[in-house]
């Protein structure tokens, strides 16, 4: 990975800015956001990486921040183990561990599930710099400073649209949720930009729960479906995705989850929507 990423940093100084350290950050840390990317963009030249299904997590060179500004109580093992620059990255568990993320950082006090957290870079906001550069000097500081909980997010330079697919259905299949792109000696700009793209082959949304439709044949006495609501008033049931459990222990009148669907209709409903996951904070 970062043989390749070096080949690509051109000679010159970097510019390293001083952390961005708050008290209060007092709104949103200035985190660069993704847009979608379109089958008729040509991906060559991109660089690939997972999209890890975890918290965001933007470190500042003495705190961790989520998206929306709120404080994150990092252990202090795992804190000293970060450096004094600023990061950008996600807290992750593993495939299929977003549940566990996410309750462990809704705690105020930095309990055992930090146990299980890695801290998966990828980028460094407070620089001045191509993308290449700003992850060469990550990993030049990574080998002096090797520590368990935090790595770099793998990058693979993409060779066309073929291989862009290829690598999405080798994510999806191994469990993973889509593939980040971001353009080559592209800088780090706060909001949503056209240098980092994101590419999944579904779409997902959020709607509030309003209510239960009651399970027929062998769901008869659970829940069948959840009707749901969108923000704009859209109504429609979601049952498929739905375990057995969450049949008997549904999520909450008012609570907002987050579905998969195939686009949408000309009514505004969703395509085949199925139930991902109870909605948290900080998560988009």
């Amino acid at each position: 990975m970062f043989p390749a990423l070096r080949a690509c940093i051109a000679a010159g100084i970097l510019v390293f800015l001083p952390p961005c350290v708050h008290d209060a950050l007092g709104g949103p840390p200035p985190l660069m956001l993704a847009t979608v990317w379109t089958g008729g963009d040509d991906p060559t030249g991109w660089w690939m990486s997972e999209k890890y299904d975890g918290i965001r997590g933007y470190w500042d060179g003495r705190a961790m921040w989520s998206r929306n500004g709120e404080p994150i109580p990092v252990p202090e093992a795992f804190r000293a183990v970060l450096p004094p620059f600023a990061l950008d990255g996600e807290l992750w568990a593993g495939r299929g561990g977003f549940e566990a993320v996410a309750s462990t950082v809704r705690d105020r006090v930095a309990g055992p599930g930090w146990a299980r957290i890695r801290y998966v870079v990828f980028d460094l906001p407070g620089e001045e710099a191509p993308f290449e550069a700003r992850l060469g000097h990550f990993a030049d500081w990574l080998e002096q400073h090797p520590a368990a909980p935090l790595m770099a997010a793998g990058q693979v330079r993409c060779e066309g649209a073929g291989h862009l697919q290829a690598f999405l259905t080798r994510i999806e299949r191994e469990g993973g949720e889509g593939v980040m792109l971001r353009a080559p000696a592209s800088p780090y700009q706060a909001g949503r930009s056209p240098f980092l793209r994101k590419y999944k082959s579904f779409q997902d949304a959020e709607a509030r729960v309003i209510g239960y439709n009651p399970g027929r044949g062998k769901y008869a006495g659970l829940v069948g479906s959840l009707l749901v609501e969108l923000a704009d008033g859209t109504r429609f049931s979601v049952g498929s995705g739905l375990t057995e459990l969450q049949r008997r222990n549904p999520p909450a009148i008012g609570s907002e989850i987050t579905f998969k669907h195939h686009g949408w209709t000309g009514k505004g409903k969703p395509r085949f929507p199925v139930f991902w996951r109870v909605r948290q904070p900080d998560t988009k």
